[in-house]
């Protein structure tokens, strides 16, 4: 039997229900688990996010490097337009735009609270540079 039967990515903020409820709506997930400190969902493919409440949180400022980026979500999608609507319309901004010429093509996100993520189409198959 497995020592470890599940994984749960966590991001800490200031209001986990409200972060819950953008990745909620974005994933098209559903929540499995909240009290007062912290909301779980679980998307239909089986991925798990945790918002955890730190009333001390500040939005990441990636990619300044002085504090950069230690880790980061990324979704695979098959319409970069369309989810960019989904996402700008859930409450989140655009923060860059990846190559768009090659196999993959990617867009950065910061959601509600800050926290960057990416969403692409393909495989990424060079090196993050920087």
């Amino acid at each position: 039997m497995a020592l470890v039967t599940a994984g749960v990515v966590v991001l800490d903020c200031a209001e986990p229900e409200k972060l819950a409820e953008f990745y909620r709506e974005l994933l098209e997930a559903e929540q499995v688990d909240a009290n007062a400190n912290r909301v779980e969902i679980r998307a239909a493919d089986g991925f798990r996010l945790a918002l955890r409440r730190d009333v001390n949180a500040t939005a990441p400022s990636w990619p300044r490097p002085e504090n950069s980026l230690q880790a980061h979500l990324e979704f695979v999608v098959h319409d970069l337009d369309a989810v960019e609507r989904r996402i700008v319309g859930l409450g989140g901004r655009p923060m860059e735009s990846g190559d768009a010429s090659g196999p993959t093509e990617e867009r950065g996100y910061a959601d509600p609270a800050g926290h960057s993520f990416t969403v692409r189409r393909g495989t990424p198959t060079a090196p993050k540079q920087g």
